[in-house]
């Protein structure tokens, strides 16, 4: 263990001894029997101690754990803990706004099993990722080898609910006499079977050097296409907040849902009552106040406690569904439920944007997490890291496929943890998979997740849709994104179709009248109205279209590069303020971070 220093290689220079048996009866002896094996001199009272006002809190250098260091047994499990409560409100989100009322209407008992699953798939997965695996006579790998774990992205989100209310527009999903949307198992299977041919985009991805990859999409296009997501998914988790985003927030619904989420369940109430917006707020509350005076364990899993008060409020007060807890299964696992898999071709090109989107948030968020790991961010190894990382990203989306679920790809939210606690050890990471591995086997658990309110689990997405959109606009704001007349110029023609498809997302469905027999050609127009509708892809297409054509300014160029600014260097006057770095220079991979 190095206070200052981490581990500079995943790869050692040479391999290491095999252990005999009798090494290793001995380090499993030390680990469970000694004191220094099962608690070490980790000063544990560190991550407990809140942030009161007035209080001094006494500042005492923590040691660093480097990559390959090795842990006690109890800091292994209470910081593996952590991490898998750090992912969890993430994990578990797509699933249940996919499947529920605002997605494909799925039956209780499928909806427990894409909770249960997403959380084992996010276990099995970012092991494969920690643990990295290099491919045999290839100089390319599989996974980082550091604490980049995986889990079921949100990009996914705006695509997946479009396509799907597409679907039951066109009479591929069903609906009821009274225009009521019945499950649709049909349409979901071929969401995710198209998600899992469309992820073979990022497998190509995944061999294309990081710096080619950053200069073809630099922050002012992922700036403001993140943005638009996060703004997107806001719309979904505040219908959530007022009671449902079901057919319950339509004042001319059938009377079956003049309640949300309808009018069997218990304590329901009418859409935007203010129960729940009061319930929504609990957790809202929570949050800020476990970030205001919470400890450091607290902080960094601070969306958990804040669902923990709403879920005992709403409890407490009869809002809580005990049904599809008490029939769940005490234990469940990947292929309980399946789907059938297709591919649904309009949704081909807004998801392989997903898919471009997902390979760039990979390389801003393997790229932080080495930094606070101590670990190089630049040179051959830290790049076949990155490559290792897109790859499992690529892989683990056509796993989650087949699964049952919609695309993986990095979390960030870890990054937090391995700063704040100064470890960043794997295997503290191996501790975060088996949690999440563990909570998604007892069904039980997931069927909890899938029995709270509408009106809790809004407060907690709407907080979380807003952080992607936050960081969505920190990576337009890094660099000269705001500052050069150049970028503001995309920005602007970006945002202008983007915010436009996002506040009024039929814009488009009226363009073509198309009414024939042709189902390729009818296909062709829904893909294209798919696109248009959706703001974050139209904005994509737009930032990326302009930052390939417009030329640049002077004062955009860099100082090498700028005759006047030559000039006045040759004359001695060149001020320390000088233009450097114009949208040509090649974009900071650490600029891409998406919290």
């Amino acid at each position: 263990m190095d206070e200052d220093v981490g581990p500079q290689s995943i790869v050692p220079e040479h391999a290491p001894r095999r252990k005999t048996l009798a090494e290793r009866l001995r380090s499993v002896r030390h680990a469970l029997f000694t004191y220094d094996g099962l608690i070490g001199d980790y000063d544990y009272a560190f991550l407990f101690t809140p942030s009161l006002p007035f209080v001094k809190r006494v500042k005492r250098p923590q040691p660093f754990f480097g990559l390959n260091d090795h842990l006690p047994l109890l800091l292994a499990l209470l910081l593996g803990f952590q991490h898998s409560l750090a992912m969890l409100a993430g994990v578990i989100t797509p699933a249940i706004i996919l499947s529920g009322s605002g997605g494909a209407n799925l039956v209780p008992a499928q909806q427990r099993y894409l909770v249960s699953a997403s959380l084992i798939v996010a276990g099995l997965m970012s092991a494969v990722q920690i643990t990295r695996f290099h491919i045999w006579k290839t100089p390319y790998y599989i996974g980082t080898g550091v604490i980049s774990v995986l889990g079921i992205s949100f990009t996914i989100l705006p695509v997946g609910q479009g396509v799907l209310a597409q679907m039951y527009n066109n009479g591929f999903c069903p609906t009821a006499e009274d225009g009521t949307p019945l499950p649709c198992p049909r349409g979901y299977g071929a969401v995710i079977g198209t998600s899992a041919v469309c992820a073979l985009l990022e497998v190509l991805i995944s061999f294309i050097p990081p710096k080619t990859l950053l200069r073809i999409f630099p922050p002012i296009v992922s700036g403001p296409t993140v943005m638009l997501i996060g703004v997107k998914l806001i719309q979904s988790g505040f219908r959530n907040w007022l009671g449902g985003s079901g057919l319950c927030s339509d004042p001319d619904a059938p009377e079956f849902f003049a309640r949300c989420p309808d009018i069997t369940a218990p304590n329901a109430l009418p859409w935007g009552s203010p129960q729940y917006i009061g319930l929504g707020f609990s957790v809202f509350v929570g949050i800020v106040l476990c970030e205001r005076f919470g400890s450091p364990i607290m902080k960094s899993t601070s969306v958990i406690w804040g669902l923990l008060v709403g879920c005992i409020i709403a409890g407490a007060t009869g809002y809580f569904d005990r049904s599809g807890i008490d029939d769940a299964p005490a234990v469940s696992f990947l292929w309980v439920e399946t789907f059938p898999l297709s591919v649904y071709a309009p949704a081909v090109l807004p998801i392989l944007a997903v898919y471009v989107l997902c390979s760039i948030e990979a390389v801003g968020d393997i790229t932080a997490t080495c930094d606070v790991s101590r670990l190089e961010v630049s040179g051959k190894i830290y790049e076949t890291r990155i490559q290792g990382g897109v790859l499992s990203d690529g892989l683990g989306s056509i796993f989650s496929a087949l699964a049952g679920l919609t695309p993986a790809s990095c979390f960030a939210q870890n990054n937090g943890v391995i700063a704040q606690t100064r470890v960043a050890a794997r295997e503290a990471g191996y501790a975060a998979c088996f949690f999440l591995v563990v909570m998604g086997i007892f069904s039980k658990f997931g069927a909890t997740l899938v029995a709270i309110p509408s009106a809790v689990l809004g407060g907690m997405t709407t907080f979380l849709f807003a952080a992607v959109a936050a960081s969505g606009m920190a990576i337009t704001a890094r660099g000269n994104g705001l500052t050069s007349r150049r970028n503001r110029f995309i920005l602007t023609a970006g945002l202008a179709l983007g915010f436009g498809a996002t506040l009024i997302p039929t814009w488009f469905d009226g363009v073509f009248s198309y009414s024939g027999d042709n189902s390729a050609l009818q296909s062709f127009i829904d893909a294209i109205v798919l696109v248009m509708d959706t703001g974050f892809a139209i904005c994509a297409l737009v930032c990326v279209l302009l930052n390939s054509i417009l030329p640049d300014e002077i004062e955009d160029l860099p100082e090498r590069e700028s005759p006047e600014l030559t000039a006045a260097g040759d004359a001695g006057s060149v001020s320390e303020s000088g233009h450097k770095g114009g949208s040509n220079e090649e974009p900071s991979i650490k600029e891409q971070k998406i919290v």
